[in-house]
């Protein structure tokens, strides 16, 4: 196993690591809508905030050497699923054209209060 971390995601803010590569895939570790730069939340904001968790994920990806067209598996945990609808377009153009499968389940509380947050599976073959 090889542990995966760049400083354009946020730190791990408990013993975890950001991604683990092992074997084929890489297992990324939830993002919320922490901005690198500032270690805070980005945003109150729904949409500014599911941006910046997929630009997390980017990140982590990236410092594995894999892309969003890599992933075969996401899950979103969502604060309200009421935000369910504006999640799709900002999920699918992160992603486009690239469908993984997802799983999407609304939470009761998310690390500091954040209303998104996305863990992925990358394959790395």
């Amino acid at each position: 196993m090889n542990i995966i971390s760049t400083p354009n995601a946020p730190a791990a803010i408990g013993p975890y690591s950001q991604a683990i590569h092992a074997g084929a895939y890489v297992f990324c570790s939830g993002q919320i809508p922490i901005d690198p730069a500032t270690g805070k939340l980005c945003s109150d904001d729904f949409e500014a905030q599911t941006k910046q968790v997929l630009a997390n994920v980017a990140a982590v990806l990236a410092a594995a050497g894999l892309s969003t067209k890599d992933v075969v598996k996401s899950t979103v945990f969502l604060k309200d699923m009421a935000d369910f609808p504006k999640l799709n377009p900002l999920y699918e153009a992160a992603f486009a054209p690239h469908k993984p499968a997802r799983s999407t389940v609304q939470v009761a509380k998310l690390p500091l209060d954040a209303r998104v947050e996305i863990e992925v599976i990358a394959y790395k073959g």
